[in-house]
């Protein structure tokens, strides 16, 4: 790799430092190529992205960043996997990493604030965006059902009633 394509790295993880929502930092020693593409399988399904990058490089990048509390963590066989949603990529490491348990959470860093493994556990229990979103509707939505019936409750009363003194008048 020369020196213009070490730049060109460096710039790409600090755009990903910069924007992501959270980024998780695991060892991945002992993974075989297949528990990778699984791992990558599923952060890709969860709208993650898992990436492999050098040590030194990412150090660098992650210089200035609000993920620059990850940089001692950054020692050894090291995987990166972040997400815009602050949620998704510390579900998708903590999901694997009970599945596999060559997987070690060494730490993480959430729009500034600095994780450590128990952090990651504690992020990847919150509810995701998506969710998170349909509790809101389903709160807004459930008062305006409720009006709808209490609305529409008085007129179908006043229907059965009808109908019950007709059968009557027949009946008689």
């Amino acid at each position: 790799m020369d020196r213009a394509q070490k730049e060109k790295l460096v710039e790409e993880l600090g755009q990903i430092f910069e924007s992501s929502g959270v980024v998780v930092v695991a060892r991945y020693e002992g993974l075989t190529v297949a528990e990778m593409t699984d791992l990558r399988g599923r952060a890709r399904a969860a709208e993650a992205t898992v990436r492999v990058a050098k040590n030194k490089l990412a150090k660098i990048a992650v210089e200035g960043t609000p993920c620059a509390g990850i940089a001692p963590l950054l020692d050894g066989m090291t995987v990166l996997t972040y997400s815009e949603d602050p949620v998704a990529a510390a579900k998708v490491v903590e999901d694997f990493a009970k599945d596999n348990k060559k997987l070690v959470v060494l730490g993480g860093a959430m729009g500034g604030a600095d994780l450590d493994p128990a952090g990651v556990t504690a992020v990847s229990k919150m509810p995701s965006r998506e969710e998170l979103i349909a509790s809101i509707v389903g709160c807004i939505g459930a008062p305006a059902s409720n009006i709808a019936g209490a609305i529409g409750a008085p007129a179908s009363n006043i229907a059965s009633i009808l109908s019950t003194i007709e059968e009557k008048g027949e009946a008689a």
